[in-house]
């Protein structure tokens, strides 16, 4: 058991860590921006560190400051919520370099994961089903016209390294799939640094439905069932619901288990989430995951 963890989040998330760290006996360091001085966690954790002004990138994403918070609070581990630095391998692995421990999946895991094009190949040959559609990333234009008139369209274009529906393009016939291409990749770009694209079979008002999954450093894993989140706005959830009420208990079971394979084929530890569409007609493909709580 941990005698200290560092909270590296802010707002809600940074309050259920802490909350969940005093119930557990465990002291909670919390870092913060000049802005966030007296938010609540602030006030709620058993220490502070202030790490810089307002702007993200100088406070909650400048990572050498919060290992600097960590080492002269003696923390001995770092919890990093959602968002901001919880999905990146670089963060996980300066982390555990370091001397502390990292609360959230090993850095490969985050690192594989975060590429949806490694991570459909995982899922694959794990026996995952993924959706029909490119094996790598489409370099070009015509490679991803060849793509598209094999699985058929509508397809849709997607960032390698995306996420949250950016550098992603909905292409319904071959005349609009040039435009599409080169958008989409100036958008990935931009936004991940990242302009690599991959291209997949476009289902028709699909379910969305997440399986939450939790793993030990031991090699056991458990699923926490599904949740509904097919009600989004610009590929943002706008609401989550559980249980779904489009599964019959054999899909359920289907469900857990496609979870439960792809978490043990690549070795998952901590809180997960794995995402899949369902079409209509009740098929299930995975589409990506995320290596956090």
């Amino acid at each position: 058991m941990f005698r200290r963890v560092l909270v590296a989040n802010r707002g809600e998330i940074a309050l259920r860590v802490i909350n969940a760290l005093r119930e557990l006996g465990i002291e909670s360091v919390v870092v913060f921006s000049e802005a966030d001085r007296d938010s609540l966690p602030v006030q709620f954790a058993d220490l502070s560190v202030c790490i810089g002004p307002p702007p993200a990138t100088e406070s909650y994403l400048n990572i050498p400051r919060i290992l600097s918070a960590a080492q002269i609070t003696g923390a001995e581990a770092i919890h990093p919520g959602y968002g901001f630095l919880s999905e990146n391998a670089d963060f996980a692995e300066l982390v555990e370099a370091s001397g502390f421990v990292f609360i959230g999946p090993p850095a490969s895991v985050i690192r594989k994961m975060g590429d949806k094009i490694e991570a459909r190949r995982l899922m694959r040959d794990a026996g995952v089903p993924v959706i029909p559609g490119s094996d790598g990333p489409v370099e070009e234009e015509a490679q991803a016209q060849k793509v598209a008139d094999e699985i058929g369209y509508p397809v849709i274009l997607k960032a390698a390294a995306g996420g949250g529906g950016r550098g992603m393009r909905v292409v319904r016939d071959a005349r609009a799939l040039g435009a599409a291409f080169r958008s989409a990749s100036r958008e990935a770009e931009l936004a991940f640094g990242d302009g690599r694209l991959y291209v997949e079979k476009y289902l028709e008002q699909p379910r969305h439905i997440e399986v939450q999954v939790l793993g030990d450093r031991y090699g056991n894993i458990v699923h926490l069932f599904e949740r509904e989140c097919t009600i989004q706005r610009r590929h943002q959830k706008l609401l989550e619901e559980s249980p779904s009420p489009a599964l019959t208990p054999e899909k359920r079971e289907l469900l857990g288990e496609y979870a439960l394979r792809g978490a043990q084929a690549i070795g998952y530890q901590s809180a997960g989430t794995l995402e899949f569409l369902m079409d209509q007609n009740g098929d299930l493909y995975f589409i990506e995951m995320n290596t956090r709580i």
